[in-house]
Order: structure tokens, then sequence, then C-alpha cells
């Protein structure tokens, strides 16, 4: 059940640091909030608002609190194949996977991807990309990649022995920039205004004015190409799988976890910015994925109104990247990782990812119980991650 944190703040996380629980009440004295802060259970320090927040707001939006990789979400694929299905060896899963799906900081595709011109029929191009000669450039070559950091593809099994994949990505350069364009131009407006705010980075757009419907219209855009990048992965992903072992496909589970809509609640029509969080309705399924190689869960919305029908997108950073790689050591990860297949020569570069850096996966769905009940716990087998180009010592 969550606790009140002082004014306006709700939180449903038992590993709260004093540095998250302070942004979070600050975050909560923004004019343009019209409600609670919901803080989920794996609630950590982000720029702006925190990560792992679900924000109301009536008639403007924080682009900040959207956050810079918009669109960011996971998907999830459930097929027919059984474990024992498998392959003995599965390096060359691995193999293929590197070879046709781009990853890491710097990798993308030589060319468009073919999948690149159906959603550009479906959902154009917005002039703040078909204007930049880099975005343009790059948006298309970057279209079902996986990009780096947190990012991955893993092949999984439930508790059944069920073969699951799973991806995580967003909407790499052009929402990154697209979002800055207009964080910054929030920050000049409220400047402009003689706003008060807590943080500058806490600075909104007012709903009925040019800048407002210019972050609407790049937001569904940008929206809508993390969610399509993930389907044109995970259709990559899952052909390179049905090469070494047929099967038929059950479900996709595709949930963004960074990203602002309209919806009603308690009769408000209000915008609801989940930095970090996924929508969790009454019957919704949707994924909350573990740290690298500790496994993911399918869930079930329980439609919780006090989180504003909402929950955990993951296991959550309790370590920066710069202290992670401060505690541990490749040989740590490697030992972390021991019985899945995984990059393991680049495990230099990979370990500010160790599963050491995250919260417990099991706490946090544990501090959720009101807000998901579990469909389906999975296991790691295969994991495919990205690092920056220059770093990388293993497949390419």
């Amino acid at each position: 059940m969550p606790e009140t944190l002082g004014d306006g703040v709700l939180s449903w996380a038992s590993m709260l640091d004093a540095k998250a629980r302070e942004q979070a009440l600050r975050t909560a004295t923004v004019a343009a909030i019209d409600g609670h802060v919901a803080l989920m259970p794996d609630a950590h320090w982000g720029m702006g608002c925190t990560i792992g927040s679900v924000i109301p707001t009536r008639e403007a939006i924080i682009p900040s609190a959207v956050g810079v990789d918009i669109g960011c979400g996971v998907i999830a694929a459930e097929t027919t194949l059984q474990a024992e299905q498998l392959p003995d060896d599965l390096e060359g899963l691995l193999s293929g996977w590197a070879s046709r799906i781009p990853a890491g900081l710097g990798y993308w595709h030589a060319d468009d991807d073919p999948a690149w011109a159906a959603f550009v029929a479906e959902h154009g191009v917005p002039a703040g990309v078909a204007s930049d000669t880099r975005l343009r450039e790059r948006a298309p070559r970057q279209f079902g990649t996986l990009g780096s950091g947190n990012h991955f593809l893993e092949l999984c099994t439930d508790e059944r022995d069920t073969v699951w994949l799973m991806l995580h990505s967003g909407s790499r350069g052009a929402g990154n920039t697209l979002a800055m364009r207009h964080i910054d131009r929030a920050r000049s407006l409220m400047r402009e205004a003689m706003v008060s705010l807590p943080d500058p980075d806490l600075a909104y757009l007012v709903q009925g004015t040019p800048a407002f419907a210019a972050y609407v219209r790049d937001l569904a855009w940008a929206q809508a190409y993390a969610f399509g990048s993930r389907q044109r992965m995970m259709t990559v992903a899952l052909g390179e799988l049905a090469s070494q072992a047929p099967f038929d496909l059950v479900r996709t589970i595709n949930n963004h976890h960074n990203y602002a809509r309209r919806e009603v609640h308690d009769g408000r029509e209000l915008w609801i910015t989940r930095k970090g969080a996924i929508s969790a309705r009454a019957g919704e399924l949707g994924v909350v994925p573990g740290s690298m190689g500790t496994g993911s869960y399918i869930v079930r919305g329980l439609g919780n109104p006090a989180s504003y029908q909402s929950a955990a997108h993951g296991a959550g950073r309790m370590m920066s990247r710069n202290q992670a790689r401060r505690t541990f050591s490749p040989e740590d990860l490697e030992r972390a990782m021991a019985g899945r297949t995984w990059l393991q020569r680049d495990a230099a570069a990979l370990v500010d990812e160790i599963p050491g850096a995250y919260k417990d996966l099991d706490t946090v769905m544990a501090d959720q119980h009101d807000l998901v009940e579990v469909v389906h716990r999975l296991t790691t087998v295969v994991n495919y991650k990205g690092v920056e180009k220059g770093n990388r010592r293993g497949i390419t």
C-alpha cells in the first residue's frame, strides 16, 4: 500500500533514497499539477522528475517529465516453442541477432531499414526532423536499432518452459533531439513569463499555445517511432529464432513507459505522464523487466486509481553508471551472468549494467501487489545488449 510523503506525493517505493524523495516533493509543487504525484516501487532520481513517477497535469505537460527517450518501452512476444526445443548452443542465435539488429551507440543500419517506408506512409515525418539534415539522415537508419544503456533483447522461458522474446528500446536520436528542443523551449517560455519553478527542468508547456501544439505533435510521432521500431526489431529477432527452431507466435505485448497521453481520472480529463511507469488498467497486460539477466514479469493491471492505473516499469537503478563501474569488475558481471548466453567478451563495457547496480525486482513486485498481478515469471536464457562504438570486443 502507498505511503504519503508530505503534500502531494504517494509512494509505493520501499527502496527510495532521500534524493529521489526530495525531487518528487519538489515536483508536486508545480502549479500545472492537478492531483498527487504517484511514485512507483522502482522510483529513483532523474532529470527534472523522478524516474518511476506518474504525474497528472491539467492543460499542460512538463516535457522533461516525459524525458528525452520519448516512447521508450518494452515489447514481449510469447511463442509456442518450449525450452527443450531450443538448440543446445545458442551462440548462433546471438550472432544472428547481432548481425541483423544494430545495437550500441554509433551502431545503426548502413541504409534505411525497409520498414521505414511503411512507417512514414502511416505517420509521416515531422517538420523538426525533415528540416534537420542530421536527423533526416539518421532517423531512417536508426529505426529498428537497439541503442545502448539498459536497452536489450532477450530470450526467456517462463514457469511453463514456454519461450518468450523480450526487447527494450526507445526513440533513439530523433526522440532525444525533439525532446531537448521542447524542454529548452519550455524553460525559455517560463523565464519570459517569470513563472517561479522549484527546478528549471520542471518547466511546462500550456495547452492552447503554439508551443504546446508543436510538442504534442512531436511527442505523438516519437512515441509511434519507438513503438514501430520495437515491432520491427521483434519481427527480425523472431525470424532469427524461427530459422533455428520453428514455432507459432501466440501474442505480443508492446508497452511504452516514457510517455504522456490524455486520460480521464475521477471524472477529470488530465494529461498523465508516465516517466518510467507503465499503464496498468484493470485487465491490461504489461511487461516489467528486470536488470541484465535477472528475468522479468508479465503482469495484468489491477486498475488502482491511486496510481492513476499505473505500475513500475522495471527494477530501477540503485547506483549511477559511474558508481557501478567503481564498485564492480568485469569478473563480477561474468559471475552474475553465469549459465546464460551473452556478449561475454564485452563484459568490461557492460559492467555498469550488472544486476547489483539495480533494485531487486522481486522487492519491486512485492511493493506493487496492489497495482498488478503476476501472469508469468520469465527467466533469462540469452541476453543481447549494445555498447559504445570503439568499445566493442565481442560479436560485430
